[in-house]
């Protein structure tokens, strides 16, 4: 499936396996023998998978590639692109062939593309909602696991961006990490001492006092963990745009302008992706 050009791609190879163990899961070693045991093998339907809700999209062609996994002679035609906004109602895509290999994708296509457009759906309105702000939405490692790629992939299309992907590709320390290193600046100094120069380090720090410190200690970024509206206003002044701060914890729809308007970099969200609220969608055979 063709993606909007603007649309940064989502890899086959990237969600291939995320299929397979999808459809092994619901599997198991017999099968589905609810549609083994009503459909006949050769009955052909066609049916289509329709918004139950407005949204924006996410995951259609991760959805769509459920089904020709199934059975590569089910023909998928997307009326939408990853990053569309729809209106309840709307048919994403028809679905034709086999009655049975529809049936069996259904759920596990279904469950990958509510997951995926909730996620872009809640990061649309986050984005909208700080629009006139320079703040941007990003989010965390707190992803579902096995599903990181999907996850990070539907902020992006929700119009927020990525924190670090992984443990391998940026460093962040933490409380537990200063703790064991016996404070700040040792862990900042093992930290240089031990990786490249094309390493960022963010410190996560909680008060004002500890904020002082890691503006003499060079790192590239300040997370402000769990302060309050007015702290946070207090440490983006201190800061002065010396180096990139963001925000995280405790931020929620109610609260996220306040903390937009303190002049903060960035936003973070981990229920973004581990608790968010998954996008109506169904699918609806055609009569027979």
């Amino acid at each position: 499936m063709r993606q909007k050009e603007s649309q940064k791609m989502l890899y086959p190879i990237s969600y291939k396996t995320i299929i397979e163990r999808a459809l092994e899961e619901d599997l198991g070693v017999a099968g589905d023998v609810t549609t083994d045991s009503i459909v006949n093998p050769k009955s052909l339907a066609t049916a289509s998978i329709v918004a139950r809700n407005e949204g924006r999209i996410s995951g259609l062609e991760v959805a769509l590639n459920v089904f020709t996994m199934i059975d590569d002679s089910v023909s998928v035609q997307a009326k939408y692109y990853d990053g569309d906004d729809v209106p309840q109602g709307s048919t994403l895509a028809v679905i034709s062939g086999s009655a049975r290999s529809i049936l069996t994708a259904e759920r596990t296509a279904l469950n990958i593309l509510g997951r995926m457009s909730g996620i872009a759906t809640a990061t649309r309105g986050l984005v909208t909602a700080i629009c006139n702000s320079s703040a941007r939405i990003i989010c965390t490692r707190k992803t579902a696991p096995g599903l990181r790629v999907l996850d990070k992939y539907s902020v992006k299309v929700g119009g927020g961006l990525n924190h670090r992907f992984g443990l391998n590709d940026g460093v962040l320390i933490k409380d537990n990490h200063r703790i064991m290193a016996g404070g700040v600046v040792p862990a900042i100094e093992l930290v240089r001492l031990n990786l490249g120069h094309m390493v960022k380090v963010e410190l996560e720090v909680d008060t004002l006092s500890e904020l002082e410190e890691a503006l003499t200690l060079g790192v590239d970024a300040v997370l402000l963990d769990n302060m309050s509206i007015e702290l946070l206003n207090e440490a983006v002044a201190m800061v002065d745009g010396r180096i990139i701060t963001e925000a995280s914890g405790g931020i929620t729809p109610t609260n996220i302008t306040d903390v937009a308007a303190s002049g903060v970099d960035l936003i973070s969200l981990g229920w973004l992706t581990h608790s968010i609220d998954n996008w109506d969608v169904g699918l609806d055979f055609e009569p027979t």
